[in-house]
């Protein structure tokens, strides 16, 4: 069982509806385009995060997509994300 997500970095609304469809976000959950430091530290975080941010959170998700070269830097719908969409990673990111 995948933890509840509490903020999802994304301008892609696809990715959001897959998150819905598999249960780890909902209507309430906040979706930001871009994150600093205050919206991430202690949360549970999905989306595409450097480091520095990544290693601020309670915990990081990742959905891998597995693109062709012809639908990279494109908006992908809902369908597209389910057929690209890898398995779910989550990652516990820390300073050392």
């Amino acid at each position: 069982m995948k933890k509840r997500i509490d903020i999802v970095v994304t301008r892609h609304p696809g990715l959001v509806a897959y998150l819905e469809t598999l249960g780890l976000v909902d209507d309430g959950t906040q979706v930001i385009s871009h994150a600093g430091p205050d919206d991430v530290q202690g949360r549970h975080v999905c989306g595409v995060l450097p480091h520095s941010l990544s290693c601020l959170c309670e915990s990081f998700t990742e959905v891998p997509l597995r693109l062709p070269a012809e639908l990279r830097g494109k908006e992908l719908n809902l369908d597209q994300i389910r057929q690209y969409a890898g398995e779910i990673v989550t990652y516990k990111v820390e300073v050392i």
